[in-house]
């Protein structure tokens, strides 16, 4: 039997003042001890979502359920919920130990039960030596972990976290990506982050909520949502693609045939899903990995010029134009013993066999 989600959305619709939609009927059940991100352009409806389950917005229609239990309308601090805000939110006047221990002395703990469950908090986030330290003397990323461990130590049934990594530079918001994903997992702890940032939600989710003009586009695994998007806006928004216009050459169970762009692509069918006609107008989806540079008269291949180049580390990112005049974007290895990578070079490029995907045009 599958469990009850843990914190649902039921229909859930905002409406701000002047008529801007922030949320339309949106449906999302989060489980016990997922690690859930909402993700999307600014606007999309993410931080309205977040502030909706908080209770800092009630919504104009609709509901929140934690565990079957209607809180629509309590008040933020009767929810069993805790948020880290996005610019950590924390008391300059008070030291670690008593930022930390801020929301458990205002339901009147005894002292000693404070001083335990402060000190078990900030061992969590690895900040004991902390303790008596004032805020205005910490670094960002120990500041993070003072506003985490001060979400932490009230115990929330769930934890919302508002962007709680975009005020850290590169070094060392990946490293508290790890340490986020590191402190869910060993709490089991339900975590729901908002991000704009695809490459942190794509590293860190369990499940990723895509949201665009405030409704729901997808809901999906990172690696499902970058191999196989539903929508337009989706295989659009997450990570790099090529959308190049195709017609179908052979259908069959299971297999696809496709010119595209030049090429004659090979993709897999999926078999759920209802056959295309032959000849039927397309728009297929490659990532820049599943475009591959090859010799000349290799198999489905079409010749294309290199407009120009960027360092991606161990890949050199081209950007090409094929002889039909479509501009295929390509991640190609840094020493490719078939071309030499430089703007002007003239090159031949296929799809890599089974990948590729067709998508709407919505």
């Amino acid at each position: 039997m599958t469990r009850d989600p843990l914190l649902r959305l039921e229909a859930v619709s905002k409406v701000f003042r002047g008529g801007t939609v922030g949320l339309d009927d949106v449906d999302l059940d989060i489980g016990h001890g997922e690690f859930v991100t909402l993700l999307g352009p600014s606007g999309c409806g993410k931080t309205t979502s977040l502030r909706v389950m908080a209770g800092f917005e009630a919504p104009t229609s609709g509901r929140v359920l934690l565990e079957g239990q209607d809180i629509t309308h309590l008040r933020p601090y009767d929810r069993p919920l805790n948020t880290v805000f996005q610019d950590y939110a924390l008391f300059p006047h008070m030291d670690v130990a008593e930022n930390v221990g801020f929301g458990l002395s205002l339901r009147k703990l005894a002292a000693g039960d404070i001083s335990r469950k402060v000190a078990a908090a900030l061992d969590l986030v690895g900040l004991t030596e902390k303790l008596h330290t004032r805020v205005s003397m910490l670094s960002g990323g120990q500041r993070q972990r003072v506003a985490l461990a001060r979400a932490l130590v009230c115990e929330p049934r769930v934890l919302l976290l508002d962007e709680p990594l975009s005020a850290l530079d590169a070094n060392l918001r990946e490293q508290m990506q790890f340490e986020l994903k590191r402190l869910q997992a060993r709490l089991g702890t339900t975590f729901v982050m908002v991000t704009h940032d695809q490459t942190e939600a794509l590293s860190i989710s369990d499940r990723i909520v895509v949201l665009h003009r405030g409704r729901i586009e997808q809901i999906a695994s990172p690696s499902e949502l970058y191999d196989a998007p539903a929508t337009r806006f989706v295989a659009d928004f997450i990570g790099t693609m090529n959308f190049l216009d195709g017609e179908i050459l052979d259908a069959s169970a299971g297999a696809l045939r496709v010119a595209a762009g030049g090429m004659t692509i090979e993709m897999a069918q999926d078999r759920d899903v209802s056959l295309p006609e032959r000849g039927a107008a397309v728009i297929v989806c490659l990532r820049p990995e599943e475009i591959a540079i090859c010799s000349p008269g290799s198999d489905g291949a079409a010749e294309a010029k290199v407009i120009s180049t960027a360092f991606h580390g161990p890949t050199v990112r081209l950007v090409a134009e094929t002889a039909g005049g479509g501009v295929l974007t390509i991640d190609a290895p840094r020493r490719n013993a078939e071309v030499t990578l430089t703007p002007g070079a003239s090159i031949h490029v296929r799809a890599v066999r089974g990948l590729g995907r067709l998508i709407g045009r919505t």
